[in-house]
């Protein structure tokens, strides 16, 4: 699973989900693209499963870009401990998708093949996407 190597803080806030992206909003690699129209977390397997999704799909034709990284660490209590001593320990990595964010980029399919792949990768995530093209949004 994606991890980052190294990090400045072990633990972080829990942070708000408001606003929409600026960067990393459109296409840039490829010719269609998987698009976020809304906030939400994508953990390190979610992101794993959809990128296996897409590339099962397309029969290892095309190339793949993963345009999100998961590097905000969530923490858990473990199971049946009682409250305070502090706050728990990291138990998974996900990436904060805000509104307009791409996540996957592919290109070197026909279109058909890439809205296929792209569906499929959508229902394996926990919010809503949209597919779009470089020339326009399907």
């Amino acid at each position: 699973m994606l991890s980052p190597k190294k990090v400045k803080h072990r633990k972080v806030f829990k942070g708000r989900s408001k606003g929409v992206a600026y960067r990393g909003s459109s296409i840039s690699f490829g010719e269609y693209a998987l698009k976020a129209t809304v906030c939400g977390k994508m953990t390190s397997q979610q992101i794993e499963a959809a990128r296996i999704t897409i590339n099962r799909t397309m029969k290892r034709g095309g190339k793949v870009w993963i345009r999100i990284f998961p590097d905000k660490p969530i923490t858990k209590k473990a199971a049946e401990t009682r409250m305070g001593k502090g706050k728990g320990s990291p138990e998974q990595w996900v990436a904060v998708i805000k509104p307009g964010t791409i996540l996957y980029e592919i290109s070197g399919v026909n279109e058909e093949t890439a809205v296929e792949a792209l569906e499929l990768a959508g229902n394996k995530l926990p919010f809503a996407t949209k597919i779009v093209s470089r020339e326009n949004t399907l």
